[in-house]
C-alpha cells in the first residue's frame, strides 16, 4: 500500500510560493475534481535538472490554452518553479509526476460553466519507483484494449486529467489480466497508444508508429524519433490496424516515465528486442544526461 500524500515529507510549489506536501490542499467543491478541468505534465530530472523543461511547460500552457483557461504563470516561471522545487528536495534523479493546474472557482457554486474562477497551480515532485531503465531485462506484457467503447478521444493534443479516465479503465483491465499496460486502440479501432506511453514497432529495420491525431504526441516519442533518424533508421508514421501486429518483430514504448521500454508481448502477438530497441535504450540514456553527448548524426 502505498504511503498517503499527507504523510510524505517534501515541498510543493504552490501559488508562488512552496508549501510542506501535508499543507498543499484544495477545496471539495473544485471544478478541476467535478469537472476535469485539469492540464498536467510529467517530468523526470536527470542529475537535478528536468530534461526538456521547457518543452514541457510549453505543453502545459497550450494544453490549458485548448481546454480554454489561463495559466497565469510565463514558461520562464513555471520552469524556475520546478528548479526551485528540485533544488529544495535535493533529489536529482527522480520523476516529477505532474505537474498540475487545477481550474478552481471560489463563487459558492459548482457548474461546468466556470468561465472566470480564480487559477491555482501546483508542481509536485516525489520518487517514482520504477523506471524504464529499471525494467530492463523484464520487457513490457501488454494488454490488447480492442473491444467495447473504451478507445482513446479527443481533443488529443491536450495533456489533460479528463482523458486519462478511459486509460485509467483499461490499465486497471490489463494489469488483472496480468498485464503491464493496456495497448489503446483510436475511435476509428486503429493502433493509437499506451495508457501513458506512445508506441513503435519495428519491421525489417524499419521503425512504424502510429500518426498522432488522435492522442498525444509525446515528447520522449519525438526525442525518440530524432535519436533514430540520427542512427539512419527510417521511421514511418501511419496508420496500424491491430491485425499487423504479427508483422513486426520488435516493439517499444516511450514516455517520460518508461523511457525507452521494450515489449516482448500483446495478447498473442510476441516480440524479442533487438538491435534496433537496445541501441535506442541507450541512445536515450546517453541523451538525457545533463552533460552526455548527443548521438553522432
Amino acid at each position: 500500500m502505498g504511503v498517503s500524500f499527507d504523510k510524505i515529507d517534501g515541498v510543493i510549489w504552490y501559488d508562488g510560493r512552496l508549501v510542506p506536501w501535508a499543507d498543499a490542499n484544495v477545496h471539495i467543491l473544485t471544478h478541476g475534481l467535478h469537472y476535469a478541468s485539469c492540464v498536467f505534465e510529467g517530468e523526470r530530472a536527470y542529475g537535478g535538472k528536468v530534461f526538456k523543461s521547457t518543452a514541457h511547460s510549453e505543453r502545459l500552457k497550450n494544453s490549458a490554452s485548448i481546454l480554454d483557461f489561463e495559466i497565469p504563470y510565463s514558461v520562464a516561471e513555471i520552469d524556475a518553479a520546478k528548479q526551485l522545487v528540485i533544488d529544495k528536495q535535493q533529489s536529482a534523479g527522480c520523476l516529477s509526476p505532474p505537474d498540475r493546474l487545477a481550474r478552481l472557482g471560489d463563487d459558492g457554486r459548482v457548474g461546468a460553466d466556470q468561465h472566470h474562477p480564480p487559477r491555482h497551480r501546483r508542481l509536485e515532485l516525489a520518487e517514482l519507483f520504477r523506471s524504464g531503465r529499471e525494467a530492463e531485462g523484464h520487457p513490457h506484457r501488454v494488454w490488447p484494449s480492442t473491444g467495447g467503447p473504451i478507445r482513446r478521444p479527443i481533443p488529443a493534443m491536450a495533456k489533460a486529467s479528463g482523458l486519462y479516465m478511459i486509460c485509467t479503465i483499461s490499465k486497471h483491465k490489463a494489469e488483472r489480466a496480468g498485464y503491464a499496460d493496456a495497448m489503446m486502440l483510436d475511435w476509428q479501432g486503429r493502433v493509437a497508444e499506451c495508457t501513458g506511453a506512445n508506441i513503435f514497432f519495428i519491421k525489417d529495420g524499419k521503425i512504424h508508429t502510429p500518426i498522432a491525431d488522435c492522442f498525444l504526441a509525446g515528447i520522449t516519442r519525438a526525442t525518440a524519433i530524432d535519436l533514430a533518424r540520427r542512427r539512419g533508421i527510417e521511421v514511418i508514421e501511419r496508420r496500424i490496424m491491430p491485425e499487423e501486429l504479427s508483422d513486426f518483430t520488435e516493439c517499444f514504448i516511450t514516455g517520460t516515465a518508461a523511457e525507452v521500454t521494450p515489449v516482448s508481448e500483446i495478447a498473442n502477438w510476441k516480440f524479442t528486442p533487438g538491435k534496433i530497441s537496445e541501441q535506442l535504450m541507450a541512445d536515450y540514456t546517453a541523451e538525457v544526461q545533463p552533460k552526455g553527448k548527443a548521438v553522432a548524426a
